[in-house]
């Protein structure tokens, strides 16, 4: 091995436990901002039946996101085995949720998927499916969700509820768009600023929308099952939607104060503000928190596979 290549490999190294040492302390952050006390006296306010429900409704959106890369396996063309590919994207998801898509979701990707012998190529194709699924699903249901006039909007405010359906039929066009283009340009290469990509097929984009918007739909549920009697389910997953609109512009990890800012603003008129915040703790805890902790030593158990296992001699990427 050259001395180029070492000191390379040395640099990597350290850029590596650089970063783990920042996703430590973005953990250490997040933490101290929850307030503990509250999370366990609202949990202990819920029912048993309340909380498994919660908990069910969680473990089903972090299986459905799994197929995000499950469905990316097809667009990208490699062969690594289904469990596998969905431990990956797990673990990914959870740390995307609390310290950020980049950091979570993009570089814990990589790394696992590189150890699994990808290539930066496939696995920079999974990274984009992943995400383009993500938020063309997000299109998808928000704009029937505002097209159909059900999201009703905080008194003086200037985005009436009668303004919405057009946002939301924008979004659908948008959509509609998308897999106009799927169709026009599967199997061509398309070439913009120097980048090089192609769009799934029309199957595999309804693939896309249809595992993104059940998630989305099942993240609001969660929020709808431990919110106070008498909040509508569909103005739960319309402050949802905006909420993840602003957490994504704010990037701020887990978008601690975001999600409780736009639903005190969508929602405090409906609801009182102890009990608000109360629900949003408790979701943080099913959700984020939770699943981060079952991540971490997910994260653990892979990372210690691929250093006893022999390293890829080959790349996965199927021809």
């Amino acid at each position: 091995m050259s001395a180029s290549r070492r000191r390379w490999r040395r640099v990597r190294r350290v850029a590596f436990f650089v970063f783990l040492a920042l996703v430590a302390f973005l953990l250490v952050r997040y933490a101290r901002s929850v307030d503990w006390a509250e999370v366990r006296a609202t949990l202990g306010e819920y029912t048993a039946a309340t909380l498994i429900l919660a908990v069910a409704i969680t473990v089903g959106s972090y299986l459905l996101y799994s197929c995000y890369d499950v469905a990316a396996r097809r667009y990208a063309h490699h062969d690594l085995p289904v469990p596998h590919v969905m431990a990956i994207s797990t673990v990914a998801y959870a740390f995307s949720l609390n310290v950020g898509a980049l950091v979570g979701g993009a570089g814990f990707r990589y790394r696992l998927y590189s150890h699994a012998g990808l290539g930066l190529g496939t696995i920079g194709r999974i990274v984009a499916f992943a995400v383009g699924t993500n938020w063309v699903g997000y299109l998808l249901l928000a704009g029937a969700l505002f097209v159909s006039g059900r999201v009703r909007t905080p008194p003086h405010w200037a985005l009436t509820g009668g303004n919405l359906p057009w946002l939301g039929a924008a979004m659908l066009l948008a959509v509609v768009g998308y897999l106009a283009a799927c169709h026009l340009t599967h199997g061509r290469v398309l070439h913009v600023r120097g980048h090089h990509f192609r769009l799934p097929s029309v199957p595999l984009a309804l693939v896309q929308l249809t595992l993104a918007t059940t998630n989305w739909a099942l993240m609001g549920a969660l929020l709808f099952v431990l919110m106070p009697d008498g909040v509508i389910y569909t103005d739960v997953l319309g402050a949802l939607l905006t909420a993840a609109v602003a957490a994504a512009v704010a990037h701020i990890p887990a978008g601690i104060g975001v999600l409780e800012a736009v639903f005190i603003a969508l929602l405090g008129y409906q609801v009182p503000q102890p009990e608000l915040l109360a629900a949003l703790l408790a979701y943080r805890a099913c959700y984020y928190l939770g699943p981060l902790l079952l991540a971490i030593a997910g994260y653990g158990v892979l990372e210690s596979r691929a250093r006893r296992a022999p390293p890829p001699s080959e790349n996965r990427q199927r021809t």
